[in-house]
């Protein structure tokens, strides 16, 4: 007879004994053998070995003297290599002579066991048969191929050939980092054809390692795979020498130098109001040159300027700052003199700022409490001026602005009053002109037109001057 029961259906085509209960035969602490008793014939293959469990299988019994069957087992201690006769033990019963099997499913993967067996009747034990020594096979190897993707944006990639044996579950996937003492578990992965996992969320231009192990369906774990490393994708090369300008009208152009990654994406340029402030992003750009068109005259912006990668991963731009700003006003004109000059007032300043090419003259004629006139000449272009046109008994205030080639309007300069009288002009009071520009609360329309709510009244420039 030969056995042909696979082990993994015992569970349910063996009569299987595991342990005794209150009611079961044990040997007799002072046993009577009976050498009529049959002794238990293993069949030709009559042992099976697995990685944990182990079985029999043994000619039939036929004497109707026999109740059961005694089972002694013994675990050899690895370190030793004593061969285990007579030092077994009773381990369990079988009852009844009909049984042919036994499986033990008390069994530890590469470990060395001894059996032997005695049939008995209800007043004797037979002789023991033949002592059966025998190793459990040892733990699944994991799989046989693995392999890794390298260079993956926060992420890694693991694929391996699928498990050969029937018995194989599921993978348990395992990762350690360089600074991780022990392996952890990662992830299970249920099915033997199942032959791919993708790590995510990792850190850039990282190292992982990775290994698996298998697990079969009565769970046992295999011993672990060869291990892979993984080297994440580093991010994008800082954007360097980044320049901002800091004299274009109403603008603000930064350049850098260009990137030569060879999965540049863009460019994104940030932009605060102060250095160390909230920085918003203000463009996307393909070209290393980006122009912040700008409303006001000297305002002042920090700006940032990172790339993109084709996998969206962003340089380190945090500590790589330049600071930009729109060209300032020009300075305000200072007012030297103010004098009569027969039935005329005559202005004359200073030019202050370089930039300067023209100038702007702002004039408001006052007459009572609430009856006022405010008229501009534009495009003056020496530093005097003669004012011809005055009515008796109004007071004047006259400021100056500078405008350069750009129109940008300077700031006023200090205002100069003076008072007509019946007769004729009267200089009644002047303030000095300012050595330096002079804040006003009224701001110049830029396109220099005549302010809003003043009358149309034009004062016409003399040419003698």
């Amino acid at each position: 007879m030969k056995l042909w029961i696979p082990s993994t259906l015992f569970a349910v085509s063996v009569l299987i004994f595991s342990g005794c209960s209150q009611n079961t035969p044990k040997p007799a602490n002072e046993v009577t053998i009976d050498s009529s008793l049959p002794v238990v014939e293993l069949t030709q293959n009559g042992v099976f070995a697995d990685m944990n469990a182990i079985a029999f299988e043994w000619k039939n019994i036929t004497d109707p003297r026999v109740e059961g069957i005694y089972v002694y087992k013994r675990v050899f201690d690895p370190k030793t290599t004593q061969s285990g006769d007579d030092k077994e033990s009773y381990y369990d019963t079988i009852k009844g002579r009909f049984a042919t099997h036994y499986y033990d499913n008390n069994i530890k993967p590469d470990t060395k066991y001894s059996y032997f067996f005695k049939t008995y009747s209800k007043t004797a034990e037979s002789k023991r048969s033949r002592i059966i020594t025998i190793n459990s096979l040892p733990v699944l190897q994991s799989v046989s191929w693995i392999h890794s993707i390298q260079g993956l944006p926060r992420s890694a990639k693991i694929i391996w050939r699928p498990h050969t044996s029937k018995k194989v579950k599921e993978y348990i996937i395992e990762r350690k980092t360089l600074e991780d003492e022990e392996w952890k578990k990662l992830a299970t992965l249920k099915g033997r054809f199942n032959a791919e996992y993708i790590d995510t969320d990792l850190k850039d231009n990282y190292v992982y390692k990775y290994r698996i192990r298998v697990v079969t369906f009565d769970g046992i774990v295999s011993t672990p795979s060869e291990i892979v490393k993984v080297v994440t994708k580093s991010l994008p090369k800082p954007i360097t020498d980044i320049v901002a300008t800091k004299n274009l009208p109403k603008e603000i152009k930064l350049d850098w130098n260009k990137s030569t990654d060879k999965d540049f994406a863009r460019y994104y340029v940030y932009r605060s109001d102060e250095i160390d402030g909230k920085y918003e992003l203000v463009a996307k750009l393909y070209n290393n040159t980006f122009v912040d068109k700008i409303k006001e005259d000297g305002k002042s912006y920090f700006y940032r300027v990172s790339q993109v990668d084709k996998d969206s991963l962003e340089s380190k731009h945090s500590q790589l700052s330049v600071h930009g700003m729109s060209l300032e006003k020009p300075n305000a004109p200072a007012i030297v003199d103010a004098k009569i000059v027969g039935n005329s007032i005559e202005i004359v300043w200073s030019k202050v700022d370089p930039r300067t090419t023209s100038y702007t003259l702002v004039r408001k004629a006052k007459k009572g409490w609430f009856d006022s006139v405010t008229t501009q000449v534009d495009g003056i272009k020496n530093t005097k001026y003669k004012d011809s046109d005055i009515a008796p008994q109004t007071t004047y205030f006259y400021k100056i602005y500078a405008v350069d080639k750009n129109n940008i309007i300077s700031k006023p300069s200090i205002e100069i009053k003076i008072k007509s009288n019946k007769a004729g002009v009267v200089k009644t009071t002047t303030k000095k002109a300012p050595q330096e520009v002079q804040e006003v609360q009224q701001q110049i329309d830029k396109n220099t037109q005549t302010p809003k709510g003043s009358d149309e009244g034009k004062i016409i420039p003399n040419n003698d001057f």
